[in-house]
């Protein structure tokens, strides 16, 4: 396993549809339409993505070295994510959950299911 970088976070969030990023100093925050879905911690090599509850639990269960739980909110499950446990096209499909699980109904009917490349 090669494991993703910083760079392979922020190019495949570009990819979805109106993200915009956000530099805070300690962490950049990753938004759709205004609502964060994501979290990146460059210093640790980590981001926090928004997943269900049952997505959230699963990850941590099955690779802890890999995933651990960070907070839950509204009915959302958010997960820490070591970018050197994942290949490219997990980090995209969590990626693109979260962006799902925040997007707009019309933004989301508009992308369908093609994940970030």
């Amino acid at each position: 396993m090669t494991g993703c970088s910083i760079a392979d976070f922020f190019e495949l969030a570009d990819q979805l549809p109106e993200v915009t990023r956000a530099d805070n100093g300690r962490y950049w925050r990753m938004a759709v339409s205004g609502h964060t879905f994501g979290y990146l911690w460059e210093p640790t090599g980590t981001v926090g993505l928004k997943q269900t509850l049952a997505e959230q639990l699963a990850l941590v269960a099955e690779r802890p070295e890999t995933f651990e739980v960070q907070f839950t909110t509204r009915g959302f499950g958010w997960v820490v994510v070591r970018l050197a446990g994942v290949e490219r096209d997990e980090l995209a499909e969590l990626a693109f959950e979260a962006w799902r699980l925040t997007a707009p109904a019309v933004l989301v009917e508009r992308r369908g299911d093609r994940l970030p490349g």
